[in-house]
């Protein structure tokens, strides 16, 4: 530990004697300071002791030692060193009585101990205190290696814990907890917060997070030598580290993040055998799709799986901000797979991200959670009247390897649906299962609707007849002629008569099923009810 003032008053050869503040002399010396002047505090740093004479003081003055002892006290001096037998025989009451009021502790220091001697004294106390510290710094290293090796992050976690004697917890990409003791596991939750903050910033990164409403100091690191981190490392202790424990949370800084640049080589080599597999099954070579996966994928392979088809919206913001949200969907997805110990295929294609995830698995359930997520906050105030997570996402239907290209294509098709409604994420189950009407809102469809029966709202302007309301009643009823004339309460044969001038203007047949079809869709994309 560093020199104390205690420490100084009990060092044999220094002789001083406590005059005022014994109950303070537990409070660190980080260094002995001599100073003659009137007012030293310009000089002060803080947590020296101040060695004087009171060459320049007038000492037996109590308002002047008042003022004195106080600027010392809060400019943080720790202590102070009076020579007697030079200038004062004794140290002067006026300034005892203004250190024992402030309380400032004064130590009296005998002719016969020069203040070189207390100077030398705390230098060699501090070089001493460093040394150790730098000791066990290195020996703290030498067990975070060692359990790395042999025990991995978990091991190095609790070794590290035990250096700092508080807690670690490591967490990953997504700010997910993956690693910390039991005890303190709720606590490391609470800071996902924090951890996904810190994560928005350039690593290496760190914050400092505590005060009254909690119940430790937590320091937060990123961990990772990209510009975006790959984890995060929390360190819990009662209290700021000290010399020796911040040479342990630094080697445990290092280590992780060796751990995890090498888990990043390893995971970009696992791409590039994922686009490999993915290829095959898209090219129908699921057989050798198999034959690559081995291991790597070969679970998912064996199990109905959903392909997964994510993509940022063209545009200037989206641009810049598209590869991030995927990197982001990325990282949400590997890492809930990783956690319920699934497999899961994920192929970044430039603007695009193609997943292959177990049907009803984690990672299904994760993209589902974060659209949800993006979703809501598109809505929110603060979002408004910006694209930056502008992120469609297309999911297919429950499939297996034989069929890999036609779920691909029915991801696109979700996604192309998903754009064209403003949707985050769009299912290919809830198209098959729903109406085509909806798909009717799009804006090429309506313009083609508006062209086609143009001709027919405009004869009807002119108030010559009711073409529109009498060809929307005859297909609703199948070319029913007696019961669309009463729906619309004329005679059938007014009904033909205006059905033969849709005809001449149209210049179609209503024989033709086709036309019929098209002109039955056109009135419903442009009917106000839809």
């Amino acid at each position: 530990m560093p020199p104390t003032l205690a420490s100084l008053v009990h060092h044999s050869a220094l002789k001083l004697t406590v005059r005022a503040g014994a109950d303070r002399l537990d409070v660190p010396v980080r260094w002995a300071h001599v100073s003659e002047l009137a007012d030293p505090v310009p000089y002060m740093e803080g947590g020296e002791l101040l060695l004087i004479t009171a060459l320049k003081l007038d000492a037996e003055d109590p308002e002047a030692m008042r003022r004195y002892v106080r600027r010392l006290a809060g400019a943080g001096v720790v202590g102070l060193g009076f020579a007697v037998g030079v200038n004062y025989e004794e140290i002067p009451k006026a300034l005892v009585d203004a250190c024992a009021d402030e309380p400032l502790p004064l130590l009296e220091v005998p002719r016969r101990t020069p203040f070189l001697a207390i100077s030398k004294a705390v230098s060699a106390a501090i070089a001493a205190d460093q040394y150790r510290a730098v000791t066990a710094g290195f020996a703290a290293q030498r067990e975070l290696t060692k359990q790395a090796l042999n025990s991995g992050p978990e091991g190095l976690l609790t070794a590290l814990a035990a250096q700092v004697d508080g807690w670690a917890a490591l967490y990953d990409a997504s700010g997910t907890v993956v690693a910390a003791p039991d005890w303190a596991g709720r606590r490391a939750a609470r800071l996902t917060g924090e951890v996904e903050r810190l994560r928005e910033r350039p690593a290496p990164a760190s914050s400092v997070v505590g005060g009254p409403e909690h119940e430790d100091r937590v320091e937060l690191h990123s961990l990772g030598t990209g510009r975006r981190p790959r984890a995060a490392l929390a360190v819990g202790t009662a209290a700021a580290p000290g010399t020796a424990e911040r040479y342990a949370v630094h080697s445990a800084i290092a280590l992780l993040t060796l751990t995890t640049e090498r888990s990043r080589s390893l995971h970009a080599a696992e791409q590039r055998i994922g686009t490999a597999v993915l290829r095959m099954l898209l090219a129908g070579e699921p057989d050798h799709a198999r034959a690559v996966a081995g291991d790597l994928y070969g679970g998912l392979l064996d199990a109905p799986f959903r392909m997964i088809v994510a993509d940022s919206v063209p545009g200037a913001r989206a641009t810049a901000t598209g590869g991030d949200r995927l990197g982001t969907l990325a990282e949400a997805l590997e890492s809930a797979a990783a956690r319920s110990g699934e497999a899961v295929l994920v192929v970044p294609e430039g603007e695009r991200l193609v997943v292959l995830a177990a049907d009803d698995g984690a990672a299904v359930a994760a993209c589902v959670a974060w659209a949800t997520a993006l979703e809501a906050a598109r809505t929110s105030p603060e979002h408004a009247g910006t694209d930056e997570d502008e992120i469609v996402v297309g999911l297919s239907a429950p499939t297996g390897p034989i069929a890999a290209a036609a779920a691909y294509k029915q991801a696109e098709q979700s996604l192309s649906v998903a754009r064209r409604r403003g949707r985050v994420l769009v299912e290919h189950e809830q198209l098959a299962a729903g109406s085509v009407l909806p798909l009717l809102a799009d804006d090429a469809v309506k313009a083609f609707a508006d062209g086609l029966l143009r001709p027919l709202y405009e004869h009807d302007a002119t108030g010559r007849g009711d073409l529109v309301a009498s060809l929307r009643a005859w297909l609703s009823r199948h070319g029913q002629w007696d019961a669309a004339a009463a729906d619309l309460g004329v005679h059938r044969h007014t009904l033909r008569y205006r059905m033969r001038r849709v005809e001449e203007i149209l210049g179609r047949s209503l024989d033709d099923p086709d036309v019929r079809m098209e002109l039955w869709l056109a009135l419903k994309a442009t009917s106000t009810d839809q």
